[in-house]
């Protein structure tokens, strides 16, 4: 037979767990709640495609750097500002951001699919995830999946990629134009090229970052030290 101590100890023990339990019910319903208000993925259009077909985009292999303007709106506050981009091929990019103002500046690094963003919170705001960071700079390095459906419409070619759809890539030509991220039947978030503007979408926090390229330049190769952070 159990003492009157361990009874409480189990009963103080359960009166923990429950208040754990409530407490992850309740994040669980809010993130219900966040991707609820996520756009529904529509099915694909167009005549079906052989995945095979999909096109491999990547970056100059040369050393480049593109010169911006970039824009954020988030709910919690909006800034502006300019800033650099030096990519060289096959997957290295350091995006450099300036605060209007000289209120402030960031940095971020990619190399492959590892992202390092320290210093201001602002900036992790400002950058994708590492996949859509790679879309926006017109490179498609999404994670294996097993399946892809491909389908071409008009001009365009959209492909889904994993079952369930984790990603929808769709392409003008060999051009990346726009890579979502889907969970369910939901778009999270999404990179959009049009022309010499790049926009990046989060949905369930109501984010969006504009970059409008001012230029390109080819450049020499770049210092080995501008990729340690």
């Amino acid at each position: 037979m159990r003492s009157f101590r361990e009874t409480r100890f189990d009963v103080s023990m359960y009166a923990e767990l429950s208040r754990r339990g409530a407490r992850h019910v309740g994040l669980a319903l809010l993130a219900v709640s966040a991707a609820g208000c996520a756009p529904r993925l529509r099915p694909l259009a167009g005549a079906p495609a052989p995945a095979a077909r999909l096109p491999t985009p990547g970056i100059p292999i040369a050393p480049t750097k593109l010169v911006f303007d970039w824009q954020l709106d988030d709910p919690d506050f909006a800034a502006r500002g300019d800033g650099v981009a030096r990519i060289v091929g096959p997957d290295s990019a350091r995006l450099d951001f300036f605060v209007a103002g000289g209120l402030g500046n960031g940095v971020a690094v990619l190399i492959g699919d590892q992202l390092r963003a320290p210093g201001p919170d602002f900036v992790r705001r400002l950058v994708p995830p590492p996949p859509l960071l790679w879309a926006a700079l017109g490179r498609l390095a999404v994670p294996p999946e097993r399946d892809t459906v491909a389908r071409v419409d008009g001009e365009l070619l959209r492909a889904d990629i994993g079952m369930p759809v984790r990603w929808r890539v769709t392409f003008r030509g060999d051009s990346l134009v726009r890579l979502e991220r889907v969970d369910g039947d939901r778009i999270l978030e999404w990179v959009e090229r049009t022309g010499g503007r790049l926009r990046y979408r989060h949905e369930t926090s109501k984010r969006l970052l504009t970059l409008t390229i001012a230029r390109t330049e080819s450049s020499p190769p770049f210092d080995a030290s501008i990729w340690r952070l």
